[in-house]
């Protein structure tokens, strides 16, 4: 008797080669996303790492069609994102949306309990939970999931009654109550303590062990990716350049801009600082070639000149990296003239 067929793309999320675009006050078109392929499956944490202004929230919020493709397609179980009311009530209630700031995302006016119900009741989930539970037991179950118990002694408690710990659990609490697959976190500890971050993170593996969650993770924290991620995805200025499991991406790192970013974590004592000069340019004006060459210390060391690439860095276009889960990718002409190790002497 034959094995059922698994369907590969069962509660994954992905996208397939996203290009968003904004008309600027000028005139000019903004290319936010560039082409990007990324997959995000239950059971796995994602990070997407890059610095303010290389795509991530676009790119995230695109995912949970809060924005739409100029280009490109998201697909859920396969499928096209369905961008009608019901397809992307459909969407959201499998896939859910921790923001970053959780005193601006919760509304002062709302108790815990009716900020946790809000989805349930925005869903109809109030009244048909499929295991036959009332609302009430469902905030509760929410609410104990998200670290915080006994549940029922926060229902009547406001925001400002919390510390910041446990509003950011009152969130995540709310996206549970919908029994996702899959949560998209945007920077879900920037503005904590950092004696309640490692919480926090802790509480999201626990959510993917215990029960089955995909997690997106937004952050410009590579130490943060380093402790959380199965995979990651450094993004810079809309593209994804680097990609593939957390360990060898941040053990080995192939792009210099990687590199930089890892040079900077605190944790790393063995990696010189590494200051890139300038900013990530203007969307609207994307450099030729590899689009980080302007900042590029490789390229302005000399040493893309000694191994016979800097024509290339600044006039040759660089290929998309596939979304496939595996292996090590990296979108920079110089690991194809250079061993990795020698790379992480740049």
């Amino acid at each position: 008797m034959n094995a059922p067929e698994v369907n590969p793309h069962s509660g994954a999320l992905e996208a397939d080669g996203l290009v968003v675009e904004f008309t600027t006050r000028s005139g000019d078109i903004a290319r936010a996303l560039d082409g990007v392929d990324v997959i995000v499956r239950p059971g796995e944490v994602l990070a997407l790492v890059g610095e303010s202004g290389s795509g991530k929230t676009t790119l995230a919020r695109t995912m949970l069609g809060l924005e739409r493709p100029t280009a490109g397609e998201v697909r859920f179980d396969g499928t096209p994102l369905n961008y009608s009311i019901s397809g992307l009530r459909a969407l959201r209630r499998r896939v859910q949306m921790v923001l970053q700031d959780a005193s601006s995302s919760l509304n002062p006016r709302h108790t815990v309990y009716d900020s946790v119900a809000e989805g349930l009741r925005l869903h109809g989930l109030d009244t048909s939970d499929p295991q036959g539970r009332t609302e009430a037991e469902q905030v509760a179950a929410a609410l104990a999931s998200a670290g915080l118990r006994p549940p029922e002694s926060l229902f009547l408690r406001y925001p400002y009654e919390l510390s910041g710990g446990q509003r950011q659990r009152v969130l995540i609490a709310g996206a549970l109550a919908l029994q996702p697959e899959l949560l998209i976190a945007d920077e879900p500890v920037s503005s904590l303590d950092a004696s309640i971050r490692g919480e926090i993170l802790a509480l999201l593996l626990k959510l993917r062990d215990q029960m089955g969650l995909g997690v997106l993770v937004v952050t410009h924290d590579l130490g943060l990716a380093w402790n959380i991620a199965d995979r990651i995805a450094v993004m810079y200025l809309g593209r994804v350049v680097e990609s593939g499991p957390t360990e060898e991406v941040l053990a080995r790192p192939k792009h210099p801009y990687t590199q930089a970013l890892l040079s900077v974590v605190p944790e790393i004592d063995e990696l010189a600082p590494v200051v890139l000069t300038g900013e990530i340019p203007d969307p609207t004006r994307i450099p030729g070639g590899c689009r980080f060459h302007p900042r590029c210390p490789a390229l302005q060391g000399g040493f893309a000149e000694a191994v016979g690439v800097a024509t290339m860095c600044t006039t040759v276009d660089l290929p998309l990296i596939p979304p496939d889960v595996d292996g090590h990718h990296v979108a920079c002409h110089l690991p194809q003239r250079v061993a990795t190790e020698d790379l992480a002497d740049v």
